[in-house]
């Protein structure tokens, strides 16, 4: 904060700070300095869009002088003269020169009237913010060597500051330095210099300052108003006080009430807070039976590989010794001058040590186990939750409505209301369902609408589905779980929506032909990227022998050519079919292969193998050809498989 509190001319603490236009201060005396003369009815430059003032400190000594026979006026040039700060400083003006004073900031520049630098405000508020931190910012002792500590005191008589040791070895209290006053390093009583004094009127020095003018932004006396430049101007004290007047009155009654309403906070929170403590103790004990169970895990861990690691280093140090003891007998081996008695020895020798070499194989100066563990607590779910644990913002539940709640194939369609009004307004919903097998719970939907389909859920699978509120606040308590069955088989229907424009689909779209000789796809309305799935067609008229093709195909397929042209589709193309021949498509998800059956009967070996993602029924086919699809029970399903659809939300 100390820089704030600097004068940018002088570069010290403010001193009789005054505000100029552009907000920015300078000490009174640096104002002096930087006041410069102009010439009779001359209107100081402004700032220029380089950011220069208007008269450029750099290029000072390129300006032509005036001269008192060109000008009349001396003084107009600038002298030489910095400030410590790096500020040019100008000669004081004379009261009876036109005057302008140029910001050392903002290098903006203002012109001074009849007043002079009267006629700047003075900041009492700087200068009482610059006097309390000259009282409390720490002084340091100006006799220490090195490393100057804070002052404890200061003789005023020495003007010197001193730490305690500085003091008891420059400055005793004793001798001729007995009468010397010590005093802290403030200074003990504000100095007369800081003492707040009442601020007075810059026109009427007399009257003091009494009301603010809401059109010059600016404080006047009571003589401002009545006969000065403020006396037609808004002067809102007396408007001000009416208005507080009125809401002194509404604050007192309303001060009853709040006291009236201390009692029954301070009960309900006693009440509130120990149920708090009750539910957070539950928690934290539950946190710590596991981690002790975890603690366990760890410490079983630490003891097997302590064991491991010291058998082998009681195995390598046995090792160890025995090489280390051989290898001294050998040495003295050596040393012995018998030829005879060395050749005697020197094979089995050479046996003992070939042997204690391989003994020694890769592997066995490695360590068996490392140190670090292999066990990873993942507390990242955990951590979130506890995060987001917060309280709810209503005691009201959203209702689901069971008359609208239904569910097609492997899609389900949920709607819910609110029963009762809620003291905050609500934002929006979070729809929830777990996994079809009693799992965990996943955000299936958030949004302000009351009515959410679901798709790409399991078939003969039950969803357990619930809602919640939220708003600013947070969020609601949890509406009654609803329970959700989905078909146990898949019955479709061909797909209008992404069949090709010359397909034509009859019977409620259980019928297909085509207007086109060319060969044409349609969909089904099922997909299926798990389980076994079955299904036939029947071929309801087959003129000029076409080609029809039949079998599964992504949604992306070309929809323009014979199925399984393209690399988004696998077909049978014709195979002896006829009029009134039934065509079935076997596929199994489990083993991931298509097969093609004729009238009941396998058409040849597994067509396609090694099948993942998700697929839906396919067909292509010309005007020659009119294709049904079955709907009596021939789409077949086991129980113990799961199919879902193309849009897998859980």
């Amino acid at each position: 904060m100390e820089e704030e509190l600097k004068c940018p001319v002088c570069g010290s603490l403010f001193k009789d700070p005054i505000l100029l236009p552009c907000s920015h201060n300078v000490c009174l005396a640096c104002a002096r300095n930087i006041t410069v003369q102009t010439p009779d009815g001359e209107t100081p430059v402004q700032s220029r869009a380089s950011g220069s003032s208007d008269y450029d400190y750099l290029d000072m000594d390129k300006m032509s002088l005036y001269s008192e026979t060109d000008s009349g006026y001396g003084s107009y040039t600038p002298c030489q003269l910095k400030s410590p700060n790096g500020v040019r400083v100008f000669p004081p003006a004379l009261p009876h020169r036109h005057c302008s004073l140029t910001c050392p900031l903002c290098h903006r520049s203002v012109s001074l009237d009849e007043r002079g630098l009267r006629g700047f405000s003075r900041n009492r508020l700087l200068e009482a913010i610059v006097a309390r931190y000259q009282q409390n910012r720490a002084v340091k002792c100006q006799l220490c060597d090195r490393n100057p500590v804070d002052a404890s005191v200061m003789c005023e008589q020495c003007d010197v500051y001193y730490c305690n040791a500085c003091q008891q070895r420059c400055h005793p209290s004793r001798g001729p330095l007995a009468k010397h006053r010590l005093v802290p390093p403030g200074g003990g009583q504000q100095p007369p210099a800081t003492a707040r004094k009442p601020a007075t009127c810059v026109d009427h020095e007399a009257e003091n300052f009494s009301m603010y003018c809401g059109s010059c932004k600016a404080p006047v006396c009571m003589k401002c108003l009545e006969e000065g430049k403020h006396a037609k101007h808004d002067c809102q004290l007396s408007q001000a006080l009416n208005g507080v007047s009125d809401k002194a009155k509404d604050a007192k009654e309303f001060l009853v009430q709040l006291k009236n309403m201390l009692q029954q906070i301070q009960e309900n929170g006693v009440e509130f807070e120990a149920c708090l403590v009750a539910q957070c103790d539950s928690l934290i004990e539950a946190l710590t039976r596991q981690k002790a169970k975890l603690l366990t895990k760890v410490t079983k861990e630490k003891e097997y590989k302590l064991k491991v690691v010291r058998d082998q280093i009681t195995h390598c140090t046995m090792k160890l010794r025995q090489t280390t003891g051989m290898m001294e007998y050998c040495l003295e081996v050596l040393k012995e001058n018998d030829p005879s008695g060395f050749l005697q020895l020197s094979d089995a020798l050479i046996k003992r040590v070939t042997s204690s070499q391989d003994q020694w194989v890769k592997g066995a100066l490695e360590p068996k186990v490392g140190p670090d563990f292999d066990l990873t607590l993942t507390t990242d779910s955990l951590l979130q939750t506890i995060l987001q644990l917060d309280f709810c913002q209503g005691k009201a539940a959203p209702l689901l409505q069971l008359e609208k709640c239904c569910t097609r194939n492997n899609s389900a369609t949920l709607a819910w209301r609110v029963t009762v009004p809620t003291g905050s307004p609500i934002e929006g919903y979070i729809l929830e369902l777990d996994d079809g097998n009693g799992g965990q719970y996943r955000e299936v939907y958030v949004g302000k609408e009351t009515v959410c389909t679901v798709d790409g859920l399991h078939f003969n699978s039950s969803y357990n589905a619930r809602v919640k509120a939220y708003n600013a606040v947070g969020v609601g308590p949890y509406s009654k779980t609803v329970v959700l069955k989905t078909s146990d088989v898949a019955w479709f229907t061909f797909d209008p929506t992404s069949a090709h424009r010359d397909i034509v689909l009859t019977n409620e779209n259980q019928t297909v032909t085509c207007n086109s000789y060319d060969d044409r796809v349609v969909l089904g309305t099922a997909a299926f990227s798990k389980g076994i799935h079955y299904w036939e067609v029947t071929i309801d008229r087959y003129d000029n022998h076409p080609d029809p093709a039949f079998g599964v195909a992504r949604i992306n397929t070309m929809k323009d050519m014979m199925l399984g042209k393209d690399d988004k589709a696998w077909a049978m193309a014709e195979g002896g079919i006829t009029k009134g021949s039934t065509v079935g498509v076997l596929l199994d998800l489990i083993k991931h292969t298509l097969t093609f059956y004729i009238n009941k009967e396998q058409h040849g070996p597994t067509a396609f193998e090694n099948l993942d993602g998700v697929f839906v029924p396919a067909v292509s086919l010309n005007r020659n050809v009119q294709v049904g699809v079955l709907k009596h029970a021939d789409f077949y399903l086991p129980r113990s498989s799961v199919s879902c659809s193309l849009s897998q939300t859980l």
